[in-house]
């Protein structure tokens, strides 16, 4: 078994794999890293979604830009727009008045003014927004890109067994050892760092997402850090956590962050009907006692 482990993206990334040769592919995977950073990194001033973020319009330089726009798309689709990309200058809000504790919440309606992905347009080539100062933030998917983007290079260097993650998101293909399947934790919202349960995965994505740990109370509200693109704010929910899993990583991970926006009722609705998902969802009960729902394509797999 080889392990590889790094920093990238604000968190940390592991990788193991079989391979009878013991091949080592750190030096390209952190080049690959690298070059995603400077497409979708909202950190870098110079990456490619910054200088659309300051622009009218962008014309792709490296394959990456795209495949998220498609992606956001079908999901902001999919889930009525709980999911959307624009929701930046909403997360922004947040973060500073989470960190300087003066209220922001008044200026909500006129954010909302400049969230919506109905303005941005796109193709093959280059991305346009049809209302000046709209901004994308791909921070709840890129992650979940990123371990796909690593996995397909894997698969292109020949190895049919591997597991990629890259903070928390993940993916796996294969059998770890004969017989034995790849097994991940999901954590209990309650016990931060401790397990709430392990599943088994093989050729399939798994995302998790949860408004357990980042928040803050003022004036008696709690707020999360995954904003209601529609309301601008994220009230509690009985939904404290959801898994996905899907064929990608980048599906389960905006599917995941969508979940929390919807909350718990609608989520359940929502994957009747979405049959090529399945989803472990953790949420309390009126007693305030901690219970968990999953899919029934998973829940062999839940150990």
């Amino acid at each position: 078994m080889v392990s590889l482990e790094g920093e990238a993206q604000g968190t940390t990334y592991h990788i193991k794999y079989p391979d009878a040769w013991q091949r080592n592919f750190k030096r390209p995977i952190d080049s690959i890293l690298v070059t995603i950073d400077e497409c979708l990194s909202t950190y870098r001033a110079d990456s490619e979604i910054s200088r659309f973020n300051r622009a009218e319009s962008h014309r792709f330089e490296r394959p990456y830009f795209y495949p998220v726009l498609q992606k956001s798309a079908e999901i902001y689709q999919a889930t009525n727009g709980a999911f959307d990309p624009t929701v930046k200058p909403l997360v922004e809000a947040y973060e500073l008045g989470k960190k300087s504790r003066d209220p922001w919440q008044t200026n909500v309606d006129s954010l909302l003014d400049y969230v919506g992905f109905q303005y941005i347009q796109f193709d093959a080539v280059s991305v346009t927004k049809t209302k000046k100062n709209v901004r994308l933030d791909f921070n709840a998917l890129a992650q979940g890109y990123t371990v796909d983007v690593l996995a397909d290079y894997l698969e292109k260097q020949g190895l049919t067994s591997y597991m990629v993650e890259v903070g928390g998101e993940l993916r796996c293909r294969g059998e770890r050892s004969v017989g034995q399947w790849w097994k991940v934790g999901i954590e209990n919202p309650a016990k931060p760092g401790g397990l709430q349960t392990t599943a088994r995965i093989a050729n399939r994505a798994m995302a998790t997402s949860g408004n357990y740990r980042n928040y803050y109370r003022q004036n008696g509200e709690t707020f999360g850090h995954i904003i209601n693109p529609k309301t601008g704010f994220s009230r509690p929910d009985a939904l404290l956590s959801a898994t996905v899993f899907a064929n990608d990583a980048m599906t389960a991970d905006a599917f995941a962050t969508a979940f929390l926006v919807m909350g718990l009722d609608e989520t359940k609705r929502f994957l009747t009907s979405h049959r090529e998902l399945d989803a472990f969802l953790i949420y309390r009960n009126e007693k305030n006692e901690l219970k968990t729902v999953a899919t029934d394509g998973i829940k062999a797999f839940m150990e």
